[in-house]
């Protein structure tokens, strides 16, 4: 459907109109004060950030792109524009925004739902210009973060926020359109687009939106026992599939679809240091050993502490408020869902100090006041502690082992109290082909790509073989945990230990290596890494060489790293703590 231009002359027949906002009774003046307090917070973190998105908006007429988001790679980007109609759309709907009722944001406004009908292909699907061309997923994050602002729009009263609201619905049941028949390529997709299918039934209903959303919940929701999903993405996507389920089990009366979120919330309980910081180590995603809060899980812990009277998800509701406030992106959620105000229930003590196995995670946690640890399988970081701001990223084991040495255990087994990780590497030769191979031709068939193979070790007979066993065994006691280190096997193999300290710590009682400053040595002794009054001490040292850079294993970890050297057979015990 062709965009139809309209004139939005905001006189003063219009600004009495736009006038009607203060008439209506905000459901805000209605929340208790604490959430009045929050919002407050949160109206003042997004008219802060209106005038720079209205700097990144393109404002040349005859542009292409016209009124869409400039991102800082120069390319104009739906994403981007999505943010910045929701930002904008809270300063002109929020009572006690500085851009309240503002005629200055409606002409922006009108040219970035524009340009989104530009950008829309014409089965309804948009682009994510770093990476997805034409992409279902990445629609349907469009129709989520849309939605509210339809919602905000449409029931108004505004004629000028109602024209923006007509287009609003026509880019997002074209979007629903291309949703509710394409595909997907991870495994959160799935859940992101049954909440928007949902959101786009719940303007226009229409059963292919409803039918789609059932085939894919069909599937069930990929949560393990643990309360971890598929890709274990704490820090990004398993908050995006807790708010996906929350919009779905809302909108399409399916509230059986709250109980992996719970679970979920329960088990992100552990996944946090004292400062807040998440647990990353174990994601298979790109926020893999990131850095953040749980800002992002703010709307499903609000959310279910309201509706289940949980006092744990509520201190943790507002601990978000209290310090990551600039962080939390749900100032829209508080304007379009009445209800998200509500009285959160007194808060219940958050867990402090537990030792606690996930087991199909293969990952235990471990807290003891301003101590976090985690031990890992699975994992070439297979440790890792913070003393309060002070933070040993990973500790990790390589060996010159046939350049497959980087450590890095099947499972994680728990024996007695002691967290136990191995690892059993062999390192073959092999023997001539047999005349009888070679006169098959074995010795010259072609690989699956069209290339000649003449080293076909699957059908050579193994001989000298090498063998490596690797054990290491963990055991913590009041906040000090011992690293039992046994790599047996094939004799006079080199071996390094790194333990990589996060740059900004001071470090005492080791040896620089090499020139680059952020490599040392601990040769014996006690080490220490101090940040402010936090200090986490390591040792007793060893140094056989200094190998550091072992041929097959992972570069040296983006830190200050310390270095623990031997050969084998290498027993070696570590306290740090």
């Amino acid at each position: 459907m062709p965009i139809i231009r309209r004139e939005f002359l905001l006189q003063s027949a219009g600004l009495a109109v736009l006038a009607t906002l203060t008439a209506r009774r905000s459901w805000a003046a209605d929340s208790p004060r604490a959430a009045t307090e929050i919002i407050t917070k949160l109206v003042a973190v997004n008219d802060a950030k209106i005038p720079v998105w209205l700097a990144t908006q393109e404002k040349r007429a005859d542009h292409r792109w016209l009124g869409g988001s400039i991102g800082g790679n120069g390319i104009h980007w739906v994403q981007g524009t999505t943010e910045m109609i929701s930002s904008l759309c809270c300063g002109i709907c929020a009572p006690g925004s500085t851009y309240f009722q503002s005629q200055e944001l409606v002409e922006p406004l009108r040219l970035a739902v524009a340009y989104l009908l530009r950008a829309q292909h014409a089965d309804g699907t948009i682009d994510l210009h770093t990476s997805n061309f034409a992409s279902p997923p990445d629609t349907a994050f469009a129709i989520d973060r849309m939605y509210p602002v339809y919602r905000l729009f449409s029931g108004s009263g505004l004629p000028a926020l109602n024209e923006i609201a007509i287009d609003l619905n026509t880019f997002i049941q074209r979007a629903a359109g291309a949703v509710a028949v394409g595909g997907i390529h991870t495994p959160n997709h799935r859940w992101v687009v049954c909440a928007a299918l949902a959101q786009a039934n719940a303007i226009e209903p229409h059963q292919a939106y409803v039918d789609r959303a059932e085939a894919w919940l069909a599937e069930t929701i990929d949560i393990d026992p643990d309360g971890q999903y598929t890709e274990k993405s704490t820090l990004g996507y398993s908050a995006v599939i807790d708010r996906a389920l929350i919009t779905t089990a809302h909108l399409l009366d399916r509230p059986e679809l709250y109980d992996p979120v719970r679970r979920n919330l329960e088990m992100m309980l552990y996944y946090v240091h004292t400062d807040g910081e998440v647990v990353t180590e174990a994601s298979s995603r790109q926020d893999k050993f990131t850095r953040g809060s749980r800002a992002r899980y703010y709307l499903p812990y609000r959310t279910l502490a309201l509706r289940d009277g949980n006092g744990r998800f509520a201190a943790v509701a507002r601990e978000l408020e209290r310090n990551h406030a600039n962080q939390l992106i749900d100032l829209i959620t508080f304007l379009s869902e009445p209800s998200f105000g509500g009285e959160l229930p007194p808060d219940s003590p958050l867990p402090d100090t537990y030792a606690k196995v996930f087991s199909h995670s293969n990952l235990a946690r471990i807290r003891r006041g301003r101590t976090s640890a985690t031990i890992l399988a699975d994992n070439t970081t297979f440790f890792s502690l913070h003393k309060g701001a002070a933070a040993l990223d990973a500790v990790r084991l390589a060996s010159a082992f046939f350049g497959k040495g980087q450590f890095s255990s099947d499972i994680l087994t728990v024996e007695d109290g002691r967290y136990v990780l191995r690892q059993v590497l062999e390192g073959p030769y092999y023997q001539p082909l047999s005349p009888e191979q070679i006169t098959a031709g074995d010795h010259i068939r072609m690989a699956p790509q069209g290339i000649v193979k003449g080293n076909r070790a699957e059908f050579r007979t193994k001989s000298n073989v090498q063998r490596l066993e690797v054990m290491i065994g963990i055991t913590e006691r009041d906040g000090i945990f011992t690293l039992d280190f046994s790599v047996t096997g094939t004799p006079d193999v080199p071996v390094t230990i790194e333990l990589a300290f996060r740059h900004g710590g001071t470090l005492a009682g080791v040896e620089p290596l090499g020139g680059s400053g952020t490599a040392f040595l601990l040769p014996s002794g006690t080490g220490r890494y101090t940040v402010g009054d936090d200090t986490i001490e390591f040792g007793p040292g060893n140094r056989d060489h200094t190998y550091t850079q072992i041929r097959g294993a992972l570069p040296k970890w983006d830190g200050q790293s310390v270095f623990v050297t031997g050969m084998t057979p290498f027993h070696h015990t570590l306290s740090i703590g």
